[in-house]
């Protein structure tokens, strides 16, 4: 199959989504398909009469990335070094090098490639993409959304509010929530602007930094729940295994989550019972299913450490797919290589939709 693995764009999430995407392609062309890594920020400028000849590139566009940092990126940095200075967030021949494959495999995280809005143009535009639908992606890229749907549909989950810019500095004691506090940003991944806040010096400071994390205009606060973290991949509507998440420093952050050693990660975990990781997993199922979900995605899940109850955190529709990352993992377990995952996703996918 010819086919384009979407990475990059103009996200926090960017060099991991560059990570991920490296992944799937130096695989899918070990396969035998012609898979060429892009970049939807910045695209491929080329002649149009040219860009077939992507798919036998001998070097896959691998090249884009080498030298990736476990750092956030500087996006201000990142849009003054387009050559063409423009405004959108698809660059050249995007569109035309997807729509000439036979399939997209998005491997995009955060901002255009989890909101819904990518994937809702190329159903407009009848591109082939893989990953969840853009009304799944749509619902789980609001945390306040997603938790207000998980409320209703019966899956555990932390009570929570939001702020916006205009209510930002409302004071602690009129939002009925008490400290320590979790704040972070409504439409982001990877731990990025995430702060647990023990005084309320933190929790301002972490409202005004959160906002600042890819020009949000909303953030969530919850209540800080200590405990253990697990991961629950969702593949084709089913349960993953479980996998656990120990941090070395305490958080699962952005550094901890894409440098080697920064956790351990324990699949299937031997810390928790069976009856309780089968709950979990069924929780998963049913958090997939009420956010209108399709293919796979991950619900990352928190063990109360005070009552043993669980809560589901957020659902992640385009989960990391580099070695590090815990769907592959969590696959691996499930007797999935990676190379038979990465072949599941397109499956299931053209199954899915088309």
């Amino acid at each position: 199959m010819k086919i384009i693995v979407l990475a990059g764009g103009l996200s926090p999430e960017r060099d991991v989504s560059l990570l991920s995407g490296a992944g799937i392609c130096k695989t899918l062309r070990e396969m035998g398909h012609q898979a060429f890594l892009l970049d939807v920020f910045f695209g491929l400028p080329c002649d149009s009469d040219k860009l077939e000849e992507v798919f036998d590139r001998p070097d896959g566009g691998l090249e884009i990335s080498k030298g990736i940092s476990t750092s956030v990126p500087d996006l201000d940095a990142l849009r003054k070094s387009r050559p063409d200075q423009s405004p959108s967030e698809i660059g050249p021949n995007v569109i035309e090098l997807c729509q000439m494959a036979d399939i997209t495999f998005m491997a995009l995280h955060g901002s255009i490639g989890e909101n819904g809005k990518l994937q809702a143009t190329f159903d407009n535009l009848g591109i082939k993409y893989t990953g969840p639908n853009s009304l799944g992606c749509t619902l789980s890229m609001n945390k306040l959304v997603t938790k207000q749907i998980f409320k209703t549909s019966g899956v555990p989950t932390p009570r929570g509010t939001s702020l916006t810019s205009k209510t930002k500095d409302t004071p602690l004691g009129e939002l009925g929530y008490y400290l320590p506090l979790v704040v972070k940003p409504c439409s982001n991944g990877s731990s990025i602007g995430v702060y647990i806040c023990h005084t309320e010096e933190e929790y301002y400071d972490a409202i005004h930094k959160s906002f600042d994390v890819d020009n949000t205009d909303e953030v969530v606060i919850e209540p800080f729940i200590k405990g253990r973290e697990f991961a629950c991949g969702i593949l084709a509507g089913k349960a993953l295994p479980l996998v656990e998440i120990v941090p070395k420093d305490g958080l699962f952050d952005y550094a901890n989550k894409y440098q080697a050693g920064g956790a351990s990660e324990i699949c299937p975990p031997v810390s928790l019972d069976e009856e309780t990781q089968e709950l979990i997993q069924r929780a998963g199922e049913r958090a997939f299913e009420a956010l209108r979900m399709d293919v796979y995605s991950r619900a990352d899940f928190i063990v109360s450490d005070a009552d043993g109850e669980f809560y589901c955190l957020e659902m992640n529709a385009l989960p990391g797919m580099t070695a590090a990352s815990l769907l592959p993992k969590a696959a691996k377990a499930a007797g999935y290589e990676y190379s038979e995952l990465c072949e599941a996703i397109i499956q299931e996918s053209i199954k899915a939709r088309y």
